[in-house]
């Protein structure tokens, strides 16, 4: 290297030298620039009209996590803050608020929100224990259950058409024993449930807005003096109290319900088998009870069960429940017409999530030490002997597939899963999206005598959009697939099997599986407005005799009364 050389290495070491060393400068006063403290603000709060006793979620930032230490105001009412996060506060409006806006105090800091919240003009009423004589329950409050409440024996439970019913959760049970709420109208009690298309009855979450579940609250259950196949000293399922008996009184009367939804209810009450409760469940029921125009959304377990029971139903509609739309045990045989099933493909249970599930006690079917010829009544007489007519099930609308849900905790299994001695029957059925269409399970002389014999009987039903040609139809236990494959595709049961690839020839509606605004009517020219069957079962006078398959011909029945979207509904307006 020569002088000039060396000369200019110097100098390019000075100047990185000195750009090196601005960085560093920029550095060091960057460090020292203080970052903006953390701001409280409210930014916004659901619902923005409530009545007293209902919660609130106040939205906005840096709150302290600690409920206890947020100091939050309806003008200057102090008010309860149940849970806390840094970005949500869920409080309790106060008693004797007034409209007004709120301010939350934490962290050495207020906010208060620019706009006003309105108090609702309807009061609260809380509700636990026993309920006696006749009690009437109107559209002019909000009644929030909390723990069991049952409805006695001798007692009548009335309720307004538009009337609101809240579900508390565990935490709200005034026993301790962390019992979800649920309303129980025990044998000899009576519920008279009758809303109208335009004042439904609404049994939902006590969840504000955007924050609703499965499994917020228990649900409905309806206990009855109707026979069953159980030992009279059998108790309910998740903790229910009373025994089945075996009154058997076929027509006995548990009341009325018309015209209502049940929203975010079937709680797992522990980790056990046989600890949960469903939607709507029915132990016994009699066909001298009214059940129409019934909605079960977002339930933790089943949509609807049946534990035995002679009780009829029409209009039936389960949304995206969690386990089986239609579970039939202990041997129901009611009769159900127009029912439809709508499902969230990403949420299914652990046990598998069915269509129908239909058993008639535990595995083979009768009680151990006995034989099918033997079995008497109350000890597995009568079998699950259910007729149920124009039902339509959906889930996926692309292939579908049994992997395990992405957001729940098990796998979609079966379009019908029929077993331990089932002799249920569905005519005039659609199905469609199911990994499975049918799988027929049991002993060759339970179920499958049963369905040689007519006593189980599938006719003018479609199994639609299975997983593949080999899951379509499946035998189970001591049935083979060949003998599961023939009995569903004699000809004389006029059922069909439709492709995947050959889905779009049904003409389903182009909202038929828009979760939150469906519209399940077939398109003009749909092979499922004509080709029902009209013979066997469904000549009974119960069941009106109509050309379609599936839930709906051209009329709308789910028009007025029923919500696809109870997640974003504010009723405390």
């Amino acid at each position: 290297m020569n002088v000039q050389q060396v000369g200019r290495f110097k100098t390019w070491q000075l100047v990185m030298l000195f750009v090196t060393g601005i960085f560093l400068v920029m550095g060091a006063c960057k460090n020292d620039i203080a970052e903006p403290a953390p701001v409280l603000s409210i930014t916004s709060f659901s619902p923005t009209t409530a009545p007293v006793g209902t919660t609130v979620t106040i939205t906005g930032t840096n709150f302290n996590t600690t409920a206890g230490n947020n100091i939050v105001t309806f003008g200057t009412l102090p008010a309860t803050v149940s849970s806390a996060t840094p970005t949500q506060l869920v409080v309790t409006v106060p008693a004797g608020a007034v409209d007004a806006p709120i301010s939350v105090s934490a962290n050495g800091a207020k906010a208060t929100s620019t706009a006003s919240f309105v108090v609702g003009n309807k009061t609260v009423v809380f509700v636990s224990g026993e309920l006696t004589g006749t009690v009437n329950w109107t559209k002019d409050k909000v009644y929030l259950l909390k723990g069991y409440v049952y409805v006695i024996n001798g007692a009548t439970l009335n309720i307004e058409a538009g009337t609101i019913i809240r579900g508390g959760s565990k935490a709200d049970d005034p026993s301790g024993q962390q019992y979800a709420a649920t309303l129980v109208v025990e044998k000899g009690g009576k519920i008279n449930a009758i809303g109208t298309a335009a004042e439904p009855i609404v049994f939902t979450s006590n969840k504000p807005v955007g924050q609703r579940s499965y499994g917020d609250w228990g649900g409905v259950i309806l206990f009855g003096k109707a026979p069953h196949n159980q030992a009279g000293s059998v108790f309910a399922e998740g903790g229910i109290r009373g025994q089945l008996g075996t009154d058997n009184i076929a027509n006995d009367n548990s009341g009325t319900m018309q015209y209502v939804r049940i929203e975010f209810p079937g709680v797992a009450l522990s980790g056990t088998a046989n600890s949960e409760i469903n939607g709507l469940t029915l132990y016994a029921v009699g066909s001298g009870t009214t059940l129409d125009h019934i909605q079960v959304s977002y339930s933790g377990d089943d949509s609807y069960e049946w534990f035995g029971g002679t009780v009829n139903a029409k209009y039936l509609v389960a949304l995206r429940g969690f386990d089986d739309d239609w579970d039939t045990d202990w041997g129901f045989s009611g009769k159900v017409q127009y029912g439809v099933s709508l499902r969230d493909p990403e949420f299914a249970d652990q046990s598998s999530s069915n269509g129908f599930e239909s058993d008639n006690m535990g595995n083979p079917g009768y009680p151990a030490g006995t034989t099918p010829t033997s079995i008497s009544a109350n000890n597995g007489l009568p079998l699950t002997s259910a007729v149920f007519a124009n039902m339509s099930n959906f889930v996926f609308s692309g292939v579908p597939n049994n992997s395990p849900s992405p957001k729940g905790s098990g796998a979609y299994q079966s379009a019908m899963h029929l077993r331990r001695f089932t002799a249920i029957s569905i005519y005039n059925s659609v199905f469609s999206g199911y990994p499975e269409g049918l799988r027929l399970d049991g002993k060759a002389n339970t179920t499958y005598a049963n369905a040689l014999a007519d006593k189980l009987d599938l006719r003018g039903v479609v199994l639609a959009n299975t997983q593949s040609t080999a899951l379509t139809i499946l035998g189970k236990d001591e049935i083979t697939d060949a003998q599961a494959q023939a009995y569903f595709n004699d000809p004389a049961r006029a059922n069909t099997v439709v492709a995947s690839s050959a889905v779009a020839t049904l003409l389903l509606n182009s909202a038929n599986f828009n979760l939150t605004a469906p519209n399940f009517l077939p398109q003009t020219g749909s092979p499922l407005l004509t080709g029902a069957v009209k013979t066997g079962k469904v000549t009974d006078a119960f069941f009106d005799k109509v050309d379609y398959r599936g839930a709906f011909g051209t009329t709308n029945w789910t028009t007025g009364w029923t919500n696809f979207d109870p997640q974003n509904t504010n009723y405390d307006k």
